[in-house]
């Protein structure tokens, strides 16, 4: 009979705000909690989309009962695409009702909906996976049915507190209940926290929604013109809220962007999201309306090229656009990395004569995420024996230990992991095991995996030197050039400026030609470091150079 033990390994959301997944291993039973993304930030040039390593994942899938999922949000349900094809067919996916139909849209879109089964929990669920029982917290979040987790292990009792926030008075759903959180966690607490860190580093507590709802009112009541609201599409309570001050204010909707109808179709389906009257989807027709009886409500709140928000902007919507007197209200925080895209949006929709109203300088978004002392409750609620700080940079994971150890946590049981480092938990004691695929996998395209350190660092190479091509015939007979050199240059130098340095090119092309004495491959590579080594020293630029040789 084994002993009593408990393996939790990051796959992702340990030092990046994203790509939340972790897989639990028993001697008996393996289970996985969330399967997020995380979207590329610049250094990925290219790239789609990043998933989490998986190389574990398929080591274990024949032990591997259930995924669990907290709540519907991209950063915890958007790998489960590529994660059902690691896993064994008929693996149980479980979560909300809406966090399983966005699931199921996912899957459906790509064939595989039949590949594994969604299976619907609620606050009264107690699922027992192999040694493993698990219950179900509703807490508040910026997307409706989100839980909370409280397992019983056999190395005693965890909390996964999901992505939550305490608002004493929230305009949907049941809030974070605290009360339950402190009734599973019993007089002697739980042995084990993990728990969101977020906005660890934010002082006091998180704004109400209700003051939102407040802000927001006073905002459509005293706007001449248009007004233009962009949110996250996953934020379903913030879309009622716009839907009801619409109706309000003699208003009616017109969206725009496919995630925003999808969600919205969603929603409204499972009678979370209850539409005005009348209201406008911009695909397929705008309503003949004054300015005054108009809200739009449209996708970009993150400066998204390909957005609705920044088409209208730079004139590629075909229905919809930015004009002197809109009021455009940004309703989300600027997440890190979009900063500067989100700012050029501003100062364009500025310059065409605008008023911008976002986080910073107006009460137009409150977080889904709790702050510090928001925080600090959820640890005195449990009274946790060990504490891991998850979903945050490595900056606020050790901030959140820091809280952790002034409510009662000895210094050495606040324990910050990254991606991939396991903690091993046992009846009595814990260990940290060695790390297992820390690195996470770059979807590009259909591509998934085969963009990797060198290849980026090759796309680097091309945004900043550019390449070079030199196209060359033989004759395969004697060696001689029947074509070429002929050289191209692309985001290299302006052909026509530098037409002289390209024409040395080919001379220096010429000399190694003629010194290679029709070895193909070693004149291949003569040409090429030739040619870079000339770039170097007369423009101190180092493109790619390609070498195209055809023999005929």
């Amino acid at each position: 009979m084994d002993s009593p033990k408990l393996t939790i390994t990051p796959l992702g959301g340990f030092g990046e705000i994203g790509l939340n997944c972790q897989l639990w291993e028993s001697p008996q039973n393996t289970v996985m909690i969330d399967c997020g993304l995380m979207f590329p930030d610049d250094e990925h040039l290219g790239v789609d989309v990043v998933i989490p390593s998986f190389e574990v994942v398929a080591r274990l899938k024949d032990k591997i009962s259930g995924v669990l999922l907290t709540h519907g949000h991209e950063d915890h349900i958007g790998a489960i695409p590529w994660l059902v094809r690691e896993l064994n067919k008929g693996t149980h996916i479980y979560g909300s009702r809406l966090t399983l139909a966005l699931v199921e849209n996912k899957l459906r879109e790509r064939g595989i909906l039949n590949w594994t089964r969604l299976c619907p929990v609620s606050a009264d669920t107690v699922l027992t996976l192999g040694d493993m029982k698990f219950h179900f917290f509703p807490v508040c979040h910026s997307i409706p049915e989100g839980f909370g987790i409280g397992a019983e292990t056999p190395v005693g009792r965890i909390v996964h507190s999901g992505d939550f926030k305490i608002d004493p008075h929230p305009l949907s759903g049941s809030g974070t209940n605290l009360q339950l959180f402190k009734k599973f966690a019993g007089a002697d607490g739980v042995r084990l926290l993990l728990s969101d860190s977020t906005n660890v580093m934010r002082p006091g507590r998180s704004l109400p929604e209700g003051e939102v709802k407040k802000s927001l009112d006073k905002l459509f009541g005293e706007a001449a013109g248009r007004i233009i609201v962009t949110l996250f599409s996953s934020h379903i309570q913030r879309i009622q809220e716009v839907f009801d001050l619409a109706e309000e204010h003699g208003r009616t909707v017109v969206i725009s962007g496919k995630s925003l109808a999808g969600i919205i179709e969603t929603a409204c389906a499972l009678k979370l999201l209850h539409p005005p009257r009348e209201f406008f989807n911009a695909y397929n027709s705008v309503p003949d309306l004054p300015d005054k009886e108009l809200v739009l409500l449209v996708t970009g709140a993150q400066g998204e090229q390909l957005s609705a928000l920044s088409r209208m902007v730079l004139g590629g919507h075909r229905q919809l656009n930015i004009r002197q007197g809109d009021t455009v209200i940004m309703s989300s925080r600027m997440i890190p990395g979009n900063t500067r895209a989100i700012l050029r949006l501003i100062n364009e929709m500025y310059r065409l004569g605008a008023e911008v109203l976002y986080d910073d300088i107006s009460i137009v978004h409150a977080s889904g995420h709790a702050y510090a002392d928001e925080l600090r409750d959820m640890l005195l609620a449990v009274r946790p024996q060990l504490f891991v700080p998850i979903h945050g940079e490595y900056q606020h994971l050790v901030k959140h230990a820091r809280l952790a150890r002034t409510c009662g946590v000895l210094p050495e049981n606040a324990i910050v992991l990254e991606d991939g480092a396991p903690l091993t938990l046992t009846d009595s004691d814990f260990r940290l095991e060695q790390c297992v695929t820390p690195e996470y996998t770059l979807v590009d395209g259909k591509g998934v995996g085969d963009v990797g350190l060198v290849v980026l660092r090759e796309r680097r190479i091309l945004g900043d030197e550019g390449m070079v091509i030199v196209v060359l015939v033989l004759d395969s007979a004697t060696g001689s050039v029947l074509h070429g050199p002929e050289m191209t240059s692309r985001g290299f130098v302006f052909e026509q400026q530098y037409s002289y340095i390209l024409e040395d090119a080919k001379c220096l092309v010429l000399d190694e030609i003629e010194s290679a004495q029709g070895n193909v491959p070693h004149m291949r590579e003569g040409i090429r470091s030739s040619l870079r080594k000339f770039f170097k020293r007369v423009l101190e630029r180092d493109p790619v150079v390609v070498v195209a040789i055809s023999e005929i």
